[in-house]
């Protein structure tokens, strides 16, 4: 068994080429996962995880690798990060008003995806595709770009009135979904969230929401073998994850042994190594 690399977990790099190719970030390396689709790896937690923000050593990771002080105090782990249409910008009250400048005062787009299914969901404007990737999409379209992540917010609420806003992560490892017509889905759904859409306006302005006409992006993972059954590894039950790298979608490294999503353990330590 040789070392291919050892360091602390980050989420997975995914290029949106003909089929999308994965790297592992582990510290400062990136190991491309290409090689090694069909073959054995092993990875091995160390016991450790150091923030992802301050690097200090942390017993337990919050937020997707961070340590508890991190959590609470930067702008990146606030709950409007989660329900964005929470933001609290305009009231003075952001952690930190430069981040929410940065992040959260830029356009966004609202899409449409098919992560095994129909579903709604928002984005800065610089992450298409990676957003889709990270989720394991095999189809994406921005339907609306907005001008900050609070109104992109308001709407995805809206919308998830009548489809999706999350993926059943089970069904997504099990199965490719069927293509949809996410055109024909938007000209469906727009008119059901009109109202919205003008009240939006009449507050932020006309040029709050732009409506789109893009192309659908599509999208294909390397994977042999969808798992028939769902086992997850979890390193903090089992600190060695090994076997047969069947395929990667999202976030997820499909084993033969079960699946394991890389993102729940950012700030791990670990060691990766191949037979």
């Amino acid at each position: 068994m040789s070392l291919l690399a050892k360091g602390t977990l980050k989420k997975l790099k995914g290029a949106n080429l003909e089929n999308v190719q994965y790297h592992l970030p582990v510290g400062d390396e990136l190991v491309d996962l290409s090689p090694y689709i069909g073959k054995n790896i092993t990875l091995s937690h160390t016991g450790n995880i150091f923030c992802s923000s301050c690097g200090k050593k942390t017993k337990k990771s919050y937020s997707q690798g961070h340590c508890f002080v991190c959590m609470k105090k930067l702008a990146s782990c606030d709950m409007c990060i989660m329900k964005p249409e929470t933001c609290h910008f305009d009231q003075g009250t952001c952690r930190e008003p430069q981040w929410g400048e940065d992040n959260c005062m830029v356009d966004h787009f609202v899409y449409l995806s098919n992560t095994s299914s129909l579903k709604v969901g928002i984005t800065r404007h610089t992450q298409i595709p990676t957003r889709w990737i990270d989720q394991g999409a095999t189809q994406g379209l921005p339907i609306l770009k907005v001008k900050s992540r609070l109104i992109s917010g308001l709407i995805e609420v809206e919308l998830a009135k009548h489809i999706a806003d999350k993926t059943n992560w089970r069904t997504l490892l099990k199965q490719d979904g069927e293509p949809i017509d996410l055109h024909a889905e938007a000209a469906r759904l727009l008119p059901l969230v009109e109202d919205k859409l003008a009240q939006i306006k009449a507050t932020y302005g006309e040029d709050a929401i732009e409506v789109l006409n893009d192309a659908i992006t599509e999208l294909n993972y390397p994977v042999l073998e969808h798992p028939a059954k769902i086992t997850s590894h979890n390193f903090d039950k089992n600190p060695e994850v090994t076997g047969t790298l069947k395929g990667i979608k999202g976030q997820y490294l499909i084993f033969d042994t079960g699946v394991i999503n890389i993102r729940k353990f950012s700030s791990y330590e670990v060691e990766v190594s191949d037979d």
